[in-house]
């Protein structure tokens, strides 16, 4: 997919519609913003109870870096979302804000950020981050798709809650951030185990979910619970994120 093919209003209503979670929706969220860019990664933020959570993610980095500026509470990503303001990097080496996150993010080998605002001061308000290798990755084509999308995922997102009671899709956005949880962990074992990166960990997991006919996320608990004797309780997949 290119900016030439971005999805119209219609087709993102259609994912929303397709899909049976909020996870699902925002997953397919990330995958389409991937593919309308030259970015290496693409991430969902949303904050929940006042603590941001990556729900989604495609491609590499995001997940790390997203980590990184919720760990010092500052970043692109965050300030996307709390002041629902697009955030432009051109060239992390030339930024002087958010503290040792510029430098840490060039050591993961990304150069340029974007972050999108998604249902900006509402009290599921989220951001949509894309991070790329080269400098001044995203052109003004790019921008254009990429502002569109996250629009309509905005539209997406109210649409849900209106047709959703409000417990349900506050349960649902708890699954979201708990299976995310559940999966990093897995991933973690993976990566030990076979000592390769998470994107090949990950690969092998959703191989092996495909070929099981399991969801992703039941196998990541199977996983764990086979090593540590039993299932990861609810509190635990709080105190991991």
């Amino acid at each position: 997919m290119n900016a030439d093919a971005a999805p119209d209003g219609s087709q993102v209503t259609q994912w929303l519609l397709e899909t049976d979670s909020l996870e699902g929706f925002l997953q397919t969220l990330a995958e389409g913003a991937l593919a309308l860019s030259r970015a290496q990664g693409a991430g969902v933020t949303i904050e929940g109870d006042g603590e941001p959570m990556t729900v989604a993610s495609a491609g590499v980095a995001a997940t790390k870096l997203d980590e990184k500026q919720y760990g010092q509470d500052d970043g692109p990503c965050l300030q996307s979302l709390r002041t629902g303001e697009e955030i432009h990097v051109g060239d992390m080496r030339e930024e002087t804000r958010w503290g040792d996150y510029p430098a840490y993010a060039v050591d993961c080998g990304i150069h340029s950020s974007l972050s999108l605002p998604i249902a900006a001061h509402t009290r599921t308000a989220g951001a949509l981050n894309l991070y790329a290798g080269p400098p001044r990755a995203f052109d003004d084509r790019d921008l254009g798709a990429l502002r569109s999308l996250a629009a309509q995922a905005t539209g997406g997102i109210a649409l849900a809650q209106r047709i959703s009671h409000t417990q349900e899709f506050a349960e649902q956005l708890r699954t979201a951030m708990e299976s995310r949880s559940v999966i990093d962990q897995a991933i973690g074992v993976i990566m030990g185990q076979r000592r390769c990166t998470a994107p090949e960990a990950f690969g092998v997991l959703r191989s092996a979910s495909q070929q099981r006919n399991v969801k992703l996320r039941d196998l990541c608990t199977e996983l764990i619970t086979n090593i540590s004797g039993r299932p990861p309780t609810t509190s635990e997949l709080r105190r991991s994120t």
